[in-house]
């Protein structure tokens, strides 16, 4: 038994080692980050296939041999994580058939901003030498998300942010109308998801968690892109601080995200997610406050505590 029990600890041993061994290192160099472009004109090319035909399982067919087949590594977490199955995607296109014809100039821009991007990168670095840097995926999904991030990369859902001017809204949701946004501001969508990226933040089920690591992905991301991507609900924000801010301290604690997060398909007196909006200003307190901006930043990366945290902004004494 003694000599099982060895065993079993030298086994658990090495398999723990393996797996440290094959997890990726992650790049600290934002010169060597990759933009990967591919998923966009692969889209396009089953787009125009796809044009073509009438038959539902016709078009699947097609988006999966030129577009799923061909997936970056990007694309194949972005497919499980927000677009699913081929057929999801086709219903979406079918569903909102003007929207998709009139992106494509747009989508095609993502890869004018490539320096621009890189710029952001270098500029974190700067602030926060210990950042880390993904490669950046620009794929086309079915209006789910505009970016979201997994182990080795960003995943931007880059229809989310192509929208035209003077869009033909006759197919959007109020949802649509909310979040949607012009490539202009891709890149500060990329930066707010580059700084999800660094953060190590604790369980965020709760309100005042979980708006600290939004809003202080907005407040750094801003500084490193010159971009706010929620300018209308900082509008109304700052309009209203003490406001919202008395509402928000009453519910700070609690996990109904319902008035605050997320919110963009219910809300309908006020802008959406203004939690992002206070936990900003939040951040934004801290920042001020601090001697040492460099390791502020590196605070407002990883806090850890959000009470804590809070009081030490000096936030809340704002509006004693």
């Amino acid at each position: 038994m003694k000599t099982l029990s060895i065993f079993i600890l030298n086994l658990l041993f090495i398999t723990t080692i393996n797996a440290q061994s094959q997890s990726p290192k992650l790049n600290q160099d934002p010169e060597k980050v990759k933009f990967v472009f591919s998923d966009i004109d692969n889209f396009w090319r089953a787009y125009d296939l796809a044009q073509k035909e009438t038959a539902f399982d016709k078009k699947v067919e097609i988006y999966q041999r030129e577009y799923y087949d061909k997936a970056s590594d990007g694309l194949k977490n972005f497919i499980g994580l927000r677009i699913g199955k081929a057929e999801n995607l086709v219903k979406k296109i079918d569903a909102m058939p003007k929207y998709y014809a009139s992106i494509r100039a747009n989508t095609l821009r993502a890869a004018e901003m490539r320096g621009q991007m890189l710029e952001s990168f270098q500029r974190l670095k700067s602030i926060y030498p210990n950042a880390v840097f993904p490669d950046v995926y620009f794929v086309i999904g079915r209006l789910s998300s505009g970016g979201t991030t997994w182990s080795t990369g960003l995943l931007i859902g880059t229809e989310m942010c192509s929208l035209p001017k003077n869009a033909d809204e006759s197919e959007f949701t109020d949802w649509h109308k909310a979040v949607l946004k012009p490539i202009d501001e891709l890149p500060g969508i990329v930066s707010h998801e580059l700084i999800h990226f660094q953060q190590k933040m604790p369980d965020k089920a709760k309100l005042l968690t979980q708006s600290l690591n939004e809003g202080s992905a907005d407040f750094v991301g801003e500084m490193i892109s010159k971009m706010n991507i929620n300018s209308k609900s900082y509008i109304y924000g700052n309009a209203n601080e003490k406001a919202l801010w008395l509402e928000f301290k009453a519910e700070m604690n609690g996990s109904n995200f319902d008035k605050w997060l997320y919110n963009g398909s219910k809300i309908t007196d006020r802008p959406a997610d203004l939690g992002y909006f206070v936990g900003y200003k939040i951040c934004e307190a801290y920042y001020k406050k601090a001697k040492d901006k460099k390791q502020a930043i590196a605070d407002i990366l990883n806090i850890q505590d959000d009470e804590e945290f809070l009081k030490e902004s000096g936030y809340a004494r704002k509006f004693e």
